[in-house]
């Protein structure tokens, strides 16, 4: 994302620096606490767009649900993540906090949050040294324990596992919204070695449908132009993986006019793909023909060496998927190949004839890291973690084993709710009579737990 701070030629690692806020603490790690003001102006932006986080503001003047909750977090850092932090505040919980994504940071926002009290340890670009610091950074306190945990891809939560496995003892909860940090949850799980309850929010329904699905539909094409400027009519392109991302990507990009290829493992989202209008393919048989390859997957080693070998000349190479195990990057970073940064997130790798290929965010989240993702989906997503988190901090002794869960149905309901009035949408009630017929309580939830939306 576009930032004030790209520019900038101060070298220095944020590491080295002294600084201080306003308040005169220095319980923070940003690039530059002067930009503060650039953030909290973006901040306020988010704000408009997120009815549901500001509606839980407004009922938290009375109640605060999370006093005494002291939440690690390790997520994007966006303006979007400050006003969740910002609400998370609100409701009386005291939070520390890290990026789980080394390039996905706005240092302007970092530098608001800092300002504004929260102990925040993020800058964008950090290295891999650096960005496990900064995790260490907000959990190894003297004098502070965290007692939740909210985690996107896992790091946050292996990092205690691996460091401070004493810490559970404290904590009640993990809520975790990526597939990959849920995936490894169920690992923990199915070894016996997770000790404390999780929420899953990334299958909850609200999280699925709208932010992997009608998210990516719309930051597909925004990251792809951002970067490279291309058209996309009547280019061929292969997206592989036919889940809610790989449906949100090929929607976006056939209406564009482009050719769309899809591979697939599982025969039901290969049928769908069939089903809407798309060639089901094996990456082989398309590789050496397509302009643009996109990887949707949550795999590892989807797209190989022998894939990157065998592409046309400037094919674009990128990955919407959460982590960057997808496009095999290190196997370019050889002597024979020649690496040309050509714009921010954009390398051209050369091969020794001369071939290039245009790779993205050296295959991380493209969408994240090379344009921004619309401010509302992310209302959905941080209103869903809010609850999630007030869930399982106030429930009682023994409701939630040491086992990973789905958020209760009622919960996702009432997000989707408290988004409806920013469409002055208006919701039909059910009768008694009417009520009785589908035996549903009338004010839901009105599907059961094993409906697909």
């Amino acid at each position: 994302a576009a930032s004030y701070t790209d520019s900038s030629d101060d070298e220095t690692s944020p590491r080295d620096k002294q600084q201080k806020n306003s308040k005169g603490s220095s319980d923070f790690c940003v690039k530059n606490i002067k930009q503060a003001e650039f953030g909290r102006r973006e901040i306020e932006i988010a704000e408009q767009e997120m009815p549901a986080l500001m509606a839980l503001r407004k009922r938290a003047q009375g109640e605060k649900p999370l006093a005494g909750a002291k939440i690690v977090g390790c997520t994007h850092i966006t303006a979007q993540t400050a006003v969740l932090m910002e609400t998370l505040g609100a409701l009386g919980a005291q939070c520390r906090w890290a990026a789980c994504n080394i390039y996905s940071t706005l240092n302007e926002v970092a530098a608001a949050l800092a300002e504004s009290g929260f102990p925040v340890f993020a800058w964008k670009g950090e290295s891999e040294d650096d960005f496990w610091w900064c995790i260490d950074r907000c959990v190894n306190v003297e004098g502070w324990q965290p007692n939740m945990i909210l985690d996107d891809g896992g790091d946050l939560t292996h990092w205690i596992y691996k460091k401070y496995p004493n810490m559970f003892k404290k904590i009640k909860g993990i809520v975790e919204e990526s597939v990959t940090g849920v995936h490894r949850l169920y690992q923990l799980s199915k070894a016996g070695k997770l000790c404390v309850p999780a929420m899953n929010v990334n299958d909850s329904v609200t999280k699925q449908k709208f932010d992997n699905l009608y998210c990516c539909r719309e930051s597909i094409l925004d990251g792809l132009k951002r970067t490279t400027d291309m058209m996309f009519g009547g280019k061929q392109v292969v997206v592989c993986g036919y889940g809610e991302v790989g449906k949100g990507c090929c929607a976006a990009l056939k209406a564009m006019g482009s050719i769309v290829y899809v591979t697939e493992i599982d025969p039901i989202c290969a049928l769908q793909a069939c089903m809407d209008g798309f060639r089901l393919v094996k990456l082989n048989e398309v590789i050496r023909q397509v302009d643009i390859v996109i990887t949707c997957t949550g795999n590892k080693n989807v797209v190989t060496r022998e894939h990157l070998d065998r592409m046309k000349n400037s094919c674009i190479v990128c990955n919407m998927g959460h982590s960057n195990t997808e496009i095999d990057v290190a196997s370019l970073r050889t002597p024979e190949l020649t690496w040309e940064r050509v714009r921010s997130q954009v390398d051209h790798v050369i091969w020794p004839d001369g071939k290039r290929i245009v790779l993205l965010a050296e295959g991380r989240l493209l969408n994240l890291s090379c344009s921004t993702v619309p401010t509302f989906v992310l209302s959905i997503t941080a209103t869903t973690q809010a609850l999630a988190l007030i869930e399982l901090y106030n429930a009682p002794e023994g409701r939630y084993k040491q086992d990973v869960y789905l958020l209760p149905k009622k919960m996702d309901e009432y997000v989707a709710s408290l988004h409806l009035p920013t469409f002055d949408a208006h919701l039909t009630e059910l009768t008694d009579e009417q009520a009785k017929y589908l035996g549903l309580n009338k004010n839901g939830p009105f599907k059961p737990n094993y409906y697909r939306y």
